[in-house]
């Protein structure tokens, strides 16, 4: 398997006049937690659905897994869309059901097994015969990230994951989370948080359709020239920088 799990070649994506991604670059290494971060409108969701292959660039490519990117459901990738696209009169249980048969695991057995792992994992097996419109916001989160996870992906997409959720609930996540990259499996998050991006192995600093930084956070902060650099420091100075040295 490739040491590096997401490459994108040079490209760029548009609605209409609108230039959404610019010339874009990335490359994301295998097993690790990689953070989108950036501010709302940066274009980190439409990256990750270009990604996942809901959207095609104008130009540029991108492979996963070593593989270009196709539009067919892809059994590397799970995903997690920012807005649920859950099924509020369906159960948990039949949530997750429907996704692992998206997902191509037609094995009733096999399926079965599948399903009542990701609902452990996330902690809804008690809940799995609710409703899915009784659920609180926070059941709501762990059923759209159990659907991501249902066929054990290599690849995971979460778009946003943590918003809205108590502190409590993300901390699980991020513990959830970094439990997956140490069985191998390769991240990549977006956020518009500072306490999401802290958390990841490598971020790439996302605004107007570019990377502007890519690295470590410890590399990130460093790059400031500040010892006491926060990450926040950090993404100003690759801002300020950036309108410093204008596109030409």
């Amino acid at each position: 398997m490739t040491s590096i799990a997401v490459s994108v070649n040079h490209v760029t994506f548009g609605f209409g006049r609108r230039e959404v991604l610019k010339d874009l670059s990335l490359d994301i290494p295998a097993g690790t937690a990689f953070g989108l971060l950036g501010p709302n409108g940066a274009g980190k969701t439409t990256l990750i659905r270009l990604l996942v292959g809901l959207l095609r660039p104008k130009s540029g490519d991108i492979h996963i897994m070593g593989q270009l990117i196709s539009r067919k459901k892809s059994p590397f990738i799970g995903y997690m869309p920012q807005l649920q696209s859950l099924y509020g009169e369906l159960t948990v249980l039949q949530n997750v059901d429907f996704f692992a048969h998206i997902y191509r695991l037609h094995d009733n057995a096999k399926r079965a097994q599948q399903v009542e792992k990701a609902l452990k994992l996330v902690d809804l097996w008690g809940r799995r015969d609710d409703a899915v419109q009784n659920l609180s916001g926070g059941m709501k989160q762990r059923t759209s990230l159990a659907c991501a996870i249902v066929h054990s992906p290599p690849l995971l997409f979460l778009d946003e994951p943590t918003v809205g959720l108590d502190p409590e609930l993300r901390a699980s996540f991020w513990e959830f989370f970094s439990s997956l990259t140490k069985q191998g499996t390769t991240l990549v998050i977006s956020s518009h948080t500072m306490d999401d991006a802290a958390h990841c192995d490598r971020l790439g600093f996302i605004r107007d359709g570019k990377v502007i930084a890519e690295g470590t956070p410890d590399e990130l902060r460093l790059a400031t020239g500040s010892p006491r650099a926060s990450l926040e420091d950090a993404f100003l100075y690759f801002v300020r920088r950036g309108k410093e040295t204008p596109d030409d």
